[in-house]
């Protein structure tokens, strides 16, 4: 019995139980549905009621409600056709978009560019919809219509639009890395690893792919099923704390600096003060429990789309904030 296939059985279970409570069921028929609930589980080994079993198996925050609802959106948005390749395939030979289409849809792009950086997500969501709808053959649209979704953390929504970009185009390596940040941060290691090893496939020096694959290896359980848990933001090509932050710095070398108010960032982490100060954040595990932010996994992935947020922008969140006086309390 696979993983997989006991982690989907939970998450039926999850839903008939919940069913139960919420009264969706008639009262008349839950004991039909609890023996059936019993009757499953012993079938597939699954018993909701082992904690160990459940913190292994559980999908949370996501249920199998909200897993179907982005299917059916998903579906809606790109048509009904069985296969979404070949649908987009077939809108590309029957009806392109003409110039002008194109020239539109890439306004509404550079719309809701510009309102990701206001963090005004939902409307950032309705101008890629707006590209999407005039351009569906643009893998970049629902990349950053990912993006998005994931910025306001429906990562749900995030792994279907990263899926679409890819069957448009299965060489849009930004897209690999959308689809393994979303998976990530939906808990599911395995197949954020499969995600960014894919994008490796066509972009093998890719150091945000790379970096990615690391975080998420280090937070797959072994085989064997030690509870022992790595921190991602600890272990590193060479499984330690240096090497982790050499990473950082490799990540953000090829960014450049001062940009929109912003510190040259790639300097700071070559600073050798600097980095002393990281090394002892690593050792007493600040560093470690930083990196496993939302927030921060947030903006180290707009950072590496090319959306580098401002000083004033990443002043106002609390995360950031704390990660600012962190640093600041191991002296200036």
């Amino acid at each position: 019995m696979s993983e997989k296939q006991q982690r989907l059985v939970y998450s039926i279970i999850e839903f008939l139980n919940q069913s139960i409570q919420d009264g969706t069921v008639k009262a008349d028929d839950q004991e039909s549905l609890e023996v059936a609930i019993q009757c499953i589980g012993e079938a597939f080994n699954v018993d909701p009621s082992n904690q160990e079993q459940a913190d292994k198996l559980s999908v949370k925050p996501a249920t199998l409600q909200t897993i179907f609802d982005v299917f059916i959106k998903t579906r809606d948005k790109v048509g009904s056709s069985p296969s979404p390749a070949s649908a987009a395939a077939s809108s590309s030979r029957s009806s392109a978009p003409s110039q002008d289409e194109k020239a539109r849809a890439e306004a509404h792009k550079q719309s809701g560019n510009t309102l990701m950086s206001s963090r005004k997500y939902d409307e950032a969501i309705e101008s890629y919809n707006k590209a999407v709808a005039l351009d569906p053959t643009n893998p970049v649209y629902y990349s950053n219509r990912a993006a998005a979704y994931s910025s306001k953390g429906d990562h749900l929504a995030a792994v279907g639009d990263a899926e679409q970009a890819l069957s448009v185009d299965p060489a849009f390596v930004k897209a690999y890395h959308r689809l393994g940040h979303a998976q990530y941060s939906l808990g599911d290691f395995e197949a954020a690893a499969n995600a960014f090893e894919r994008g490796l496939q066509q972009d093998p020096s890719n150091v945000g792919l790379k970096s990615g694959l690391q975080n998420a290896q280090a937070r797959i359980e072994p085989a064997g099923g030690s509870s022992e848990a790595v921190s991602p933001a600890t272990r590193g090509p060479a499984g330690g704390a240096g090497a982790g932050l050499g990473g950082m710095a490799d990540m953000l070398r090829g960014l450049g600096g001062g940009g929109g108010g912003m510190p040259d960032l790639a300097s700071l982490m070559n600073n050798p003060q600097m980095m002393a100060m990281a090394q002892q954040m690593a050792a007493n595990g600040g560093l470690a429990s930083l990196m496993q932010s939302p927030a921060v996994a947030n903006m180290m992935s707009r950072v590496q789309s090319g959306d580098m947020p401002s000083m004033e922008e990443l002043m106002s969140d609390p995360s950031l904030r704390e990660m600012a006086n962190q640093f600041g309390g191991a002296g200036r």
